[in-house]
C-alpha cells in the first residue's frame, strides 16, 4: 500500500504551521516510522553517561530511535558506540541492559567474537571461510560503529546519518543547561546513581515532550495530587520543619502569574528551557555545608552564579529533557505511534552532600515514578488528548499562546513563562530534521 507521506517532503512539511500542527503527527504510524528513519538519525540523540561504563568492557544496551545500540568503554578507555548486531545473523550481541563483557563481545549465537574496538577477534572454523572473500565481506569488518559520537562532560550523544550539523553546531548555547548540572559539582563531576525509573506512556513520544515546557497546565492537572499536600502544609504544627516531599509538592501549583514571570528561552534547533529566572527548585531549603565547598571550589562570585540558575526544564531536541537544579534527566523513548517509554535518571553531584542526591532520589520518586500521583496526573491527559485526537471534525492542534511573528528567525528568544513558544519552536526543528535528508 503507497503512503501519505512516504518520499512527500511537501506533505510532510504541510503538517507544520506557524501556530498549529496536525494531528497526523501524533496518531500517524507511517509518520512514526519516518520518524525514526529519518528524524532520530538526523539530530543527536543522548544515549547515556559515561559513570554508566566506568571500566574496559563495561557495557550499557539501549536504543536510538528504532535502532538498537551498545555504548562501551574500550580498553583504552575510549567510550564507543556500536549498533548492537553481529555481523553473521543479525543477532543481538546482548541480552541485559549492563554488564562487563570482559575483553570480547561474544555473539551467543555462533560464538563470532569482537574486541571492545568493535574489531573482529575470532570465528569458529575459519579455515572453512575463503579468506580472501571473507576479508573483503562486511562481516570482517566486525561491529558496525554508530557514525558520530561526542561525549559532552560525560553525557554522550550519537548521530547515525552523516546529514545535519554536527555537535556544537546542533546544540549551540543550549548546552549551557549541561554545563549548570555538572558544575553543580564541587569536582565538576556528575556520576549516575540512585538508580532508573521507567513508566509505560499510552501517548505519542511528542506528547510529553510538549509537556516538558508546558506552564499553563501544572496548577489545574496536580491539584488533586500537589494541591493537596500544598493546602495540609497551610497551617503546619508550630515549630515544625517543612518535609522535603512538601518542598518538592507544593511549587507544581503555583498561579499564573508565578509561572509566567519564570521566563521561557528558546534556543534553534528545538532546544529551550522554561525557568529564566525562577522556578520550581528556586526555593529548597539549603543543604549545610554545600555553599562553602562550592565556595572552595570556584570562589564566592562564581559558586553564586552557578547556584543561583535555577532552570526547570530543558528540552534538549528531539526527545531528552533535564533538570540541572535537581540533577535529574527523562530521556522518552518511542515505541509506535502512540506508546512512548520513559526513562528518569538521577546523578550524584561527585564530592557534594549527600543529602542533595536524597532530595533528587526523592523527586524522582514523587513526580516520575510508575506509583507517583503527580505521574499520574499528566498520565490522565496524555491518554485522553491521545485518544480525542482521533475524533474527526477538527484536524489541527493549537500552538498559538503568546505567538511572536518572526520568533522562527533562528535567534535566541526570551519571553514569558506561558508561551508556547518552545512547543512551535520544536515543530519547526521537527519540520527541518524530518526532511533534511529526503
Amino acid at each position: 500500500m503507497i503512503g501519505k507521506y512516504r518520499g512527500n517532503r511537501q506533505a510532510i512539511s504541510a503538517l507544520v504551521r506557524e501556530t498549529e500542527v496536525h494531528r497526523d503527527l501524533y496518531v500517524d504510524q507511517e509518520l512514526f516510522e519516518l520518524e525514526m528513519e529519518h528524524l532520530f538519525a538526523n539530530t543527536w540523540i543522548y544515549v547515556g553517561h559515561d559513570s554508566q561504563v566506568p571500566k574496559a568492557g563495561d557495557y550499557y544496551a539501549t536504543t536510538i530511535g528504532a535502532q538498537p545500540v551498545i555504548m562501551v568503554r574500550d580498553g583504552k578507555g575510549q567510550v564507543r558506540v556500536f549498533y548492537n548486531r553481529c555481523p553473521h545473523k543479525g543477532t543481538r550481541l546482548t541480552g541485559d541492559s549492563c554488564g562487563n563483557t570482559g575483553q570480547f563481545f561474544r555473539c551467543p549465537y555462533h560464538a563470532w567474537t569482537f574486541r571492545l574496538d568493535g574489531s573482529l577477534a575470532s570465528i569458529p572454523l575459519k579455515a572453512e571461510y575463503n579468506a580472501a572473500r571473507f576479508a573483503s565481506s562486511h562481516g570482517a569488518q566486525g561491529l558496525t560503529p554508530i557514525g558520530h559520537v561526542y561525549n559532552y562532560r560525560g553525557f554522550v550523544f550519537a548521530k547515525m546519518s552523516d546529514a545535519g550539523p554536527v555537535f556544537e553546531a546542533f546544540f549551540g548555547e543550549a548546552l549551557s543547561s549541561i554545563d549548570n548540572m555538572v558544575d553543580r559539582s564541587p569536582e565538576g563531576r556528575l556520576e549516575v546513581a540512585g538508580g532508573v525509573l521507567r513508566y509505560m506512556h499510552d501517548c505519542n513520544w511528542k506528547i510529553l515532550v510538549e509537556n516538558q515546557t508546558d506552564a499553563c497546565h501544572p496548577m489545574i492537572v496536580h491539584q488533586s495530587s500537589a494541591g493537596i499536600a500544598a493546602d495540609a502544609w497551610k497551617a503546619p504544627p508550630p515549630g515544625a520543619k517543612k518535609p522535603m516531599a512538601v518542598e518538592i509538592y507544593a511549587p507544581f501549583v503555583s498561579s499564573y502569574e508565578f509561572f509566567q514571570g519564570m521566563g521561557l528561552r528558546v534556543w534553534d534547533n528545538g532546544h529551550g528551557h522554561t525557568g529564566v529566572s525562577h522556578s520550581i527548585h528556586s526555593h529548597y531549603s539549603a543543604v549545610p555545608g554545600y555553599f562553602d565547598q562550592m565556595k572552595a571550589a570556584y570562589g564566592d562570585e562564581r559558586a553564586k552564579a552557578i547556584l543561583g540558575e535555577n532552570r526547570h526544564n530543558t528540552i534538549y531536541f528531539p526527545n531528552l529533557m533535564m533538570k540541572g537544579p535537581i540533577q535529574l534527566l527523562r530521556l522518552f523513548k518511542p515505541l509506535s505511534a502512540n506508546r512512548t517509554l520513559v526513562e528518569s535518571w538521577t546523578f550524584r553531584l561527585v564530592g557534594a552532600p549527600d543529602l542533595l542526591l536524597e532530595r533528587t532520589v526523592m523527586y524522582n520518586r514523587l513526580v516520575n515514578a510508575p506509583t507517583s500521583v503527580v505521574g499520574h496526573d499528566d498520565l490522565e491527559v496524555y491518554e485522553r488528548a491521545q485518544n480525542g485526537l482521533l475524533a474527526d471534525g477538527n484536524e489541527w492542534v493549537n500552538l498559538q499562546r503568546l505567538y511572536e511573528p518572526g520568533e522562527a528567525d533562528g535567534h535566541t528568544l526570551v519571553t514569558g513563562g506561558t508561551s508556547e513558544s518552545q512547543m512551535r519552536n520544536q515543530f519547526r526543528a521537527w519540520k527541518k530534521f524530518m526532511t533534511l535528508s529526503l
